[in-house]
């Protein structure tokens, strides 16, 4: 799939100040200060969070399509952002507001950072474009670099935080762990962080590995973005392997069809695209494209339940993709992210 209308949708809101939507702990008038200054390197896009993951958009086309002419412009929106400056503000805000953007907003700052150490970009387009010179550095792991701060300080709030965490967060919106989890469990994996891997593992399956009958019926509430039932599957889809999954979902979601059919887990309709939390619902269909892909994929071979999984995937995906137009600011800040992840996310199937 062509993914350059995604990333056209970050391009232009990176670096757009207004509107914006603040959440933002003030411990004195000298705190009235305009995003910008509050956090230098992610004040676009609505919001901190979509700022993030509005830049793991850029990174990730950039990495993939590196001749297309809008690569340039992901490279020079990188560049921008990515400033030890930059960086430093945002750790400085961070350091004083423990709880801030945890979790969600947390893990896709470590998402970004694991595309960033991942991206050899050695010999790719510069930053003069396609045709232009190519790089003789890593520009990917130079940004990195200047955002590893803030990655160690985003990784070290969730190694405190886990511990204490006795409770899943079992909503269908920003609070809910276990897609966070998911997330940060593929960066510690990605990067080698041993601990911070085995803490969400033993934390995931303290939260998830006795679930049963997960109401997935009563899905979605009206403003989700997230399943929270499907959200739990697919975390322990990484965490277990195929003979434990397949017994974890006969407990957890038994009404998962054996004959294949997709209707069983209908797409979330949205009224009204302009209201932002009614289109919370159009990233829902996209999330639970992934999260059903991810679980069949995790499945052992030959299980009934595979072809169903795939099937509503394909239903959700297709409803999904078709709301990420771009008319409305409401979606268009963040909804290029979500069908990015989807259709640029492997997931590979077991091999027993």
């Amino acid at each position: 799939m062509d993914l350059a209308p995604f990333a056209r949708l970050a391009l232009d809101c990176v670096h757009r100040a207004y509107p914006y939507h603040l959440v933002h702990l003030m411990r004195s008038d000298a705190d009235a200060r305009p995003p910008r200054e509050l956090t230098p390197a992610f004040y676009g896009c609505f919001d901190w969070h979509s700022a993030v993951h509005g830049h793991w958009l850029l990174a990730r086309f950039a990495r993939l399509a590196p001749d297309h002419a809008f690569a340039t412009e992901a490279r020079s929106a990188l560049e921008t952002s990515f400033t030890a400056e930059r960086i430093a503000g945002e750790v400085v805000y961070m350091s004083s507001r423990p709880a801030f953007e945890r979790p969600y907003g947390l893990a896709w700052l470590l998402t970004l950072h694991a595309e960033l150490a991942g991206w050899d970009d050695t010999g790719g387009v510069g930053a003069e474009g396609a045709g232009g010179p190519r790089t003789t550095t890593s520009d990917a792991r130079r940004w990195a670099g200047a955002l590893a701060p803030l990655a160690q300080l985003a990784s070290g709030r969730f190694r405190e935080w886990l511990p204490k965490l006795r409770y899943p967060a079992r909503s269908g919106a920003h609070s809910q762990t276990a897609f966070s989890l998911g997330l940060v469990l593929d960066w510690a994996r990605a990067t080698g962080d041993g601990e911070t891997a085995a803490l969400v593992e033993a934390t995931a399956r303290a939260h998830h590995g006795d679930d049963r009958d997960l109401p997935i019926h009563l899905e979605p509430s009206g403003e989700d973005f997230l399943s929270p039932s499907l959200g739990a599957a697919d975390l322990m889809a990484r965490v277990m392997d195929a003979t434990e999954l397949a017994a974890f979902l006969d407990r957890a979601l038994p009404a998962i069809p054996r004959d294949g059919r997709g209707d069983w887990l209908e797409p979330a309709v949205v009224t009204d695209p302009t209201d932002g939390r009614i289109a919370h619902l159009d990233g829902l269909n996209l999330s639970r494209a992934w999260m059903l892909r991810r679980v069949a994929a995790a499945l052992p071979q030959g299980d009934a339940r595979v072809a169903a999984l795939r099937a509503a995937a394909e239903l959700h995906r297709a409803r999904g993709l078709a709301s990420v137009t771009g008319e409305h600011y409401a979606g268009a800040h963040w909804l290029g992210t979500f069908a990015t992840y989807l259709e640029t996310t492997a997931v590979r199937a077991r091999d027993s």
